[in-house]
């Protein structure tokens, strides 16, 4: 529920005629025997996301809810010149068969790349300092590149790492919990020594000067009570204004 909350919280804060609401079905879900929780929920979702993000202005910029949003987000803009850049503390390269809990959400970059929506090779993971050894192996094996929060440091070398990968368009991906949990509080789970919010500011800066933007997640926002939301939204508005450019 607070990441529910959170994404209503970042919706007040924008203009209403500018945003859309996707109905999250009120029902748990079934796995269907795939290894994924809540798969039935979690298709019925993307269904919804996929409805309308066809019928709306691009790029568009989805706010979640968890890092599943960025499944039919990322699948709608995907074309073989789309780099994605996934800024997260968790690189979310689990398979139904690694993951240890069953959430998509920690499946949904490599779901994307399994399936060919994306080339492994123009993936870049940024920021992700808890890594399960499974997701080595996987970005080992099918050539996905990582950053570390040091290397995040000089922007504008980022920029140009993603585009030298032949990318004519960039995906930005943000999962709040990138960033160093003394600069951000509304986070589920807070994982030290992240990024700083003007040097993830300045990246995202970087990126979308450097290539088109294809369209953008900002995802789990869990603010603990109304006034901890108000706290950090400006970080949020200022991410919002970076991908925007």
């Amino acid at each position: 529920m607070r990441l529910a909350e959170g994404a209503e919280a970042i919706r007040s804060d924008l203009p209403s005629s500018s945003t859309r609401l996707v109905e999250v079905p009120l029902e748990a879900g079934d796995a269907q025997g795939s290894g994924i929780a809540r798969l039935s929920s979690l298709r019925a979702v993307r269904e919804r996301m996929s409805h309308e993000l066809g019928t709306a202005n691009s790029p568009a910029i989805v706010i979640g809810g968890d890092c599943a949003v960025s499944a039919a987000a990322i699948a709608h803009v995907a074309t073989d010149d789309l780099a994605v850049v996934w800024f997260d503390a968790h690189p979310d390269l689990n398979t139904p068969s690694t993951s240890p809990s069953g959430a998509f959400a920690g499946m949904v970059l490599a779901s994307l790349v399994e399936d060919g929506t994306v080339d492994a090779t123009r993936v870049v993971v940024a920021g992700a300092r808890e890594w399960d050894a499974p997701e080595v192996d996987f970005a080992a094996e099918k050539g996905v590149t990582s950053l570390t929060v040091a290397q995040l440091a000089d922007a504008e070398a980022v920029a140009e790492a993603v585009a030298a990968t032949g990318a004519r368009r960039v995906y930005v991906h943000i999962d709040l919990d990138v960033l160093d949990p003394p600069e951000f509080l509304g986070l589920l789970e807070p994982i030290p020594f992240g990024v700083g919010t003007s040097q993830l500011v300045a990246v995202v800066k970087a990126l979308v000067a450097r290539l088109p933007l294809a369209g953008a997640t900002i995802a789990s926002f869990a603010p603990e009570s109304a006034a901890s939301a108000v706290d950090d939204a400006p970080t949020i508005l200022r991410l919002i204004a970076a991908l925007r450019g």
